[in-house]
């Protein structure tokens, strides 16, 4: 009786998972054949507006010196790069100034946002940086990002149309070496992107992906300021959120991005992936409850053991093919058909093992609510807000290096370039 029920829930898991696989792949050829609208504005050669790229930054990276000089190198008209830091002795800010030498013709600067105020240090770091910006167009790129030279030239334009209220990408995973790194890359490629295209597809966006974003200031200051989101672990879901609340569309560019996966050891990695998996279930807490019926490997196994355990080896072998196959498609269908991303293609066979440990990080975003963030540690609470453990926070920066100004936000600007 036991194997019977068991076997049941594998075969409905199977069943759901193989249903999740299909609106997958009519998301994904949807997002490569559907030419996106065109805004109004942007009909006969339109004068595409300034633009302020804003990075935040916190400490080395791998490839970081690659990340941030793409944005250097972006073909477009007029635009500034605004980096921030939380101090001066941010290693990151070395390789800032030695972009900035190379590419003398860039107008950059660097703000200095001294200890958070409110529990997310990105955004009391971003709500410095859009204080200082020159233009009212904003992108917003985390420091792990790496973009091809047409970025802002595809990600811009539709903001032109003033009932676009954000612009956001999805993203290639990039390893940095090592089993792990090549698991969450995976992941970013194949699941995540999953994910995104189906949502797209049943609903519309109704939020954003932090890796890319663009907006106007005028959005943000209909929203109560990006301060609004300080409170908040996943910050960009929730820009989404308010901004589709808001009455404004929030559109899914057909631009793909490249996001680096940092962490190489399975310490590091699962910790990392952990607080992607806490944050869904705390943002959006019904529909992370569901994710559980969009894996195919555990019901797979589960579906095996139940057929062994009731003298059909040959049937759970078939299940386990079956959950295997699924995978399997599902990265080259989505991470290579729709994003590109030939490694997606060629460690297909790998993607399983990432559907099952997937599963596991799920299981394991149900216990507990402290998350680790760049070393920090946060309680996560109702709705997705968070508060510091690690310490008081401070308001705002004592500026102490020479020749500093001080802008409107109490922020410190170490150097305007050019």
């Amino acid at each position: 009786m036991v194997g019977r029920i068991v076997l049941f829930l594998a075969l409905a898991g199977l069943l759901s998972s193989a249903v999740y696989l299909l609106l997958a792949l009519i998301a994904g050829l949807r997002f490569r054949f559907t030419l996106p609208e065109t805004p109004p504005s942007c009909d006969g050669g339109v004068v595409l507006p300034p633009v302020a790229i804003l990075k935040p930054l916190h400490g080395m990276e791998p490839l970081l010196e690659e990340n941030l000089e793409s944005f250097f190198r972006q073909d477009y008209p007029s635009f500034e790069l605004i980096f921030g830091a939380r101090n001066s002795s941010d290693p990151a800010l070395q390789v800032v100034e030695t972009l900035q030498q190379k590419h003398p013709g860039i107008k950059t600067r660097i703000i200095l946002s001294g200890e958070p105020a409110y529990p997310n240090a990105k955004v009391y770091a971003l709500e410095r940086m859009v204080a200082a910006a020159s233009f009212p167009y904003l992108v917003i790129t985390d420091s792990d990002v790496h973009v091809a030279s047409d970025f802002i030239r595809q990600v811009v334009p539709p903001l032109l149309d003033s009932s676009v209220g954000l612009v956001t990408c999805i993203y290639r995973g990039v390893p940095t070496g090592g089993l792990w790194s090549r698991l969450e890359a995976l992941g970013m490629s194949v699941e995540l992107t999953s994910g995104v295209l189906v949502a797209e597809f049943l609903e519309g966006m109704r939020f954003a992906l932090g890796p890319g974003m663009a907006t106007r200031k005028e959005v943000l200051a209909s929203l109560g300021g990006i301060e609004a989101l300080g409170a908040y672990c996943s910050d960009d879901f929730v820009l989404g959120q308010l901004t589709y609340a808001t009455g404004k569309k929030v559109v899914l560019s057909r631009h793909v991005i490249d996001h680096v996966a940092l962490h190489r050891s399975a310490r590091a990695s699962w910790l990392h992936q952990l607080r992607w998996m806490k944050s869904t279930r705390f943002s959006r807490p019904l529909g992370h409850v569901g994710t559980v019926m969009t894996f195919a490997m555990p019901f797979g196994l589960l579906g095996m053991a139940a057929c062994i355990a009731m003298g059909s080896w040959r049937l759970g072998f078939g299940l386990l093919s079956l959950a295997v196959l699924n995978r399997v498609v599902q990265s080259i269908a989505v991470g290579w058909g729709v994003l590109r991303d030939s490694r997606s293609l060629w460690f297909c066979w790998l993607y399983p093992a990432r559907d099952l440990l997937g599963f596991f990080l799920w299981c394991a975003s149900f216990f507990g609510t402290k998350i680790v963030w760049r070393g920090e540690h946060y309680k996560l609470e109702a709705g997705g807000k968070m508060t510091r453990k690690s310490g008081p926070l401070s308001s705002a920066p004592k500026p102490s290096d020479s020749g500093t100004q001080h802008s409107s936000s109490r922020s410190v600007t170490l150097n305007h370039r050019p």
